[in-house]
């Protein structure tokens, strides 16, 4: 009886050992549908982040596109509005010249200098269509005049300008030729 007990026993052990097998296999199965599932969803979420980086990467490519585009189109309308304006001033200096080669062609002098003096307005009224203004020359101001000469006079106030040796312009905040004068004291 005892060998049947063991052999009962060792039956035992291997029926439990069986069912042992049975539940680890039914757990290893579960653990892997599990992480098959798992791995499932990742790649759901690989694939849709993919797309996501497909369209965000588009979203770029045409915003590079479009700034690319811009700043060749800004380019090409800088260098336009920069030929019209050249081409604006030109326009306005050209009667100037026309007057001034009348006037070289003139064997009497009075209406030469009559010429040239209608000249010297017409180039002026150019200037002024332009923009361009003379700068004032009552008081030494360093930021708009070139002192080329300095005189102490107790009679002129405190930089005062005395002479103008040649006249500067403006065009709104810009200093285009800056006054050449000569101050005192």
């Amino acid at each position: 009886m005892e060998e049947m007990k063991t052999t009962t026993a060792s039956e035992n052990e291997e029926v439990a050992e069986q069912a042992t097998e049975v539940k680890t296999e039914k757990a290893d199965k579960k653990k892997v549908k599990k992480l098959e599932a798992e791995i499932a969803e990742l790649k759901k979420q690989l694939e849709a982040k993919d797309e996501a980086y497909g369209a965000e990467e588009d979203k770029y490519l045409r915003m590079m596109a479009e700034y690319d585009n811009f700043r060749k189109r800004s380019a090409k309308e800088k260098e336009g509005v920069y030929a019209d304006a050249y081409a604006d001033c030109i326009a306005n200096i050209l009667p100037i010249l026309d007057n001034l080669e009348r006037a070289s062609k003139s064997d009497n002098l009075e209406a030469v200098k009559k010429g040239l003096e209608l000249t010297a307005k017409a180039f002026d009224d150019a200037l002024t269509k332009m923009g361009v203004t003379e700068i004032e020359t009552k008081s030494f101001d360093p930021n708009v005049h070139n002192a080329v000469m300095h005189v102490e006079d107790e009679s002129l106030g405190e930089n005062e300008i005395v002479e103008v040796f040649q006249k500067g312009y403006t065009k709104g905040d810009k200093v285009i030729r800056y006054a050449m004068v000569k101050v005192a004291n």
